[in-house]
């Protein structure tokens, strides 16, 4: 019997999928309704597969995910979720993410995922994978299209030579949160430093005219 851990914010969905993959003959060992407290658990008790809520308090199901690839846990994840922004969806197929199930394909779907999945298979929608095929040829032909609008915002002020400590004050953001945001954008468009990414910015501006001013902190 396999061993599943279970991950929703919403108690009656929370409640649900441990009727169900009861039901089907998984072995429930945990069941959780916050983020915080599942890498604990995993810990603790060593499930073959968690099934994890997208968005939940504490750690969202993409950072689990990430710790866990991280820590080289043999533990398998499926993603339950009631939709898939682009970010995420690229960042869990990057991370190896094994199944990934919508809310709205109902019961069947989740059976079926975790039956294929804890046989050391993998389940991800079709129409996620070529979803995410036109999004890498997108962000490949222009790579500010990987950051999100609030990525995007900061780059922009960083370009005008905005030091992390006014950014934090325009965008109602502590100086830390700044340079977590940096970091992830950094990473996103293989640049550097911010003399990189404003010069990646402005070649992207075709045909404008803009002073770049940097500046360090």
């Amino acid at each position: 019997m396999k061993r599943v851990l279970i991950a929703d914010d919403h108690p009656i969905m929370l409640s649900g999928i441990e009727r169900l993959l009861s039901g089907a003959g998984f072995d429930i060992v945990a069941k959780l309704d916050e983020g915080a407290r599942v890498l604990v658990a995993i810990e603790t008790h060593r499930p073959d597969v968690a099934v994890l809520d997208v968005a939940m308090p504490g750690l969202s199901g993409i950072e689990i995910l990430r710790r866990l690839r991280d820590a080289e846990t043999t533990t398998r994840v499926v993603l339950l979720t009631a939709s898939l922004d682009d970010d995420a969806l690229l960042e869990a197929l990057h991370l190896r993410v094994d199944g990934i199930v919508l809310k709205k394909g109902g019961e069947r779907l989740l059976i079926q995922c975790l039956e294929k999945v804890a046989a050391g298979g993998h389940f991800i929608p079709q129409e996620l994978l070529v979803r995410a095929s036109v999004l890498r040829k997108s962000r490949e032909e222009d790579p500010l299209r990987s950051l999100s609008d609030r990525e995007r915002e900061l780059s922009e002020l960083v370009a005008h030579g905005l030091r992390n400590r006014t950014i934090a004050h325009e965008l109602n953001l502590t100086e830390g949160t700044v340079k977590v945001y940096l970091n992830r954008i950094y990473e996103k468009l293989a640049v550097a430093n911010r003399t990189e990414l404003a010069l990646m910015l402005a070649s992207q501006r075709a045909g404008g005219r803009h002073t770049i001013v940097l500046k360090w902190d």
